[in-house]
């Protein structure tokens, strides 16, 4: 059975007379991305939360602060999108979360207005933060040197230490340059899973099919992020089962200039009508950039040889896996 999270919808000021003032361990974070950093905040307040005999709650936001701060000329497109992070926060084992409308009006607080509010005023009996983590415009006052002091011994605090791999601090500002480079195998070691996405399947062009590759073409959300133009080894689930398949992110340059960024899986030995189903996307593995062709048939021969490829990356991750359940 799996673990039902309470969530939380907090606006700025809110009541805290109808918030639950049992004491609990309060991981706070805006987590985008919910790599090994933020995975070990999340660990340690759970081992905190239990050695307490307590619940373990989390503090995040429903949108990044820079919305706030500065004018954005696109989108914003996250890592991982708020329900993506609900349900990475359950698998944690996390029993409520909070989730604040991050707005100029709650932005504008003092730091301390904030502790006594959104931290005292959750119940917290233990703070729990990233060593870099701020909860206020001036980040100076607002870290976790001071948070001590603003606790005024209402509550304890624990900091959780920078996580490193690969020589590389696991912060979410690299993870989305590897996001955008396509590298979505050296990403996969910070997030200590496949980096995910979702959406749903609609018509394409059907130039696929002509090619003995019928694809589903996945309309993305537009908060979002995709990796960056290439072809991957993906597993796209439907339903509540993951098939394996090879994706293309580009814009079919070999059809013409100027089309749309398209998102086209070709699953293998699938046959299904799957129009309009909502669809998650695991991308596993790089295999190549986007190519300009002379033509259908060059592409034909191209696509033969990124499936025989991919076939064989999945082929030898299954038997990789097998042998460590095995041991």
């Amino acid at each position: 059975m799996v673990k039902r999270m309470e969530v939380y919808q907090l606006h700025h000021p809110f009541d805290e007379k109808l918030v639950d003032q049992t004491p609990k361990v309060l991981a706070m974070g805006f987590f985008d991305g919910m790599h090994l950093g933020h995975q070990a905040v999340i660990q340690e307040a759970r081992k905190i939360a239990d050695h307490l005999e307590l619940p373990l709650a989390v503090l995040t936001y429903d949108q990044h602060a820079s919305v706030v701060f500065e004018a954005h000329d696109q989108p914003l497109r996250y890592l991982t999108p708020l329900n993506r992070k609900l349900d990475l926060l359950r698998d944690l084992g996390v029993d409520m979360t909070y989730v604040v409308n991050f707005t100029a009006a709650f932005a504008a607080q003092t730091p301390q207005a904030f502790v006594d509010k959104y931290i005292v005023g959750l119940g917290t009996r233990v703070a729990v933060a990233g060593f870099d983590h701020t909860y206020g415009a001036d980040a100076d006052l607002a870290d976790m040197a001071h948070l001590s002091e603003y606790a005024s011994g209402r509550f304890d605090v624990f900091e959780v230490p920078k996580i490193e791999r690969l020589g590389q601090e696991s912060a979410s500002s690299y993870l989305r340059k590897l996001v955008d480079s396509g590298d979505v195998d050296t990403l996969q070691t910070f997030l200590a899973c496949p980096y995910q996405t979702s959406g749903v399947v609609v018509h394409g062009e059907a130039r696929g099919r002509e090619m003995g590759y019928p694809t589903a073409n996945i309309e993305t959300p537009i908060d979002q992020r995709l990796p960056g133009v290439g072809v991957y080894a993906v597993s796209l689930k439907i339903g509540d089962t993951w098939y394996p398949g090879m994706a293309s992110i580009g814009y079919n340059v070999t059809f013409g200039e100027n089309r749309p960024k398209t998102v086209e899986i070709n699953l293998f030995d699938f046959s299904q009508n799957i129009y309009g189903e909502a669809v998650q996307v695991q991308w596993h593995h790089y295999v190549r950039g986007e190519v300009k062709f002379s033509g259908m048939e060059t592409l034909q021969t191209q696509l033969a040889h990124d499936e025989a490829t991919i076939r064989d990356y999945f082929n030898v991750k299954e038997s990789n896996e097998a042998g460590i359940d095995g041991i």
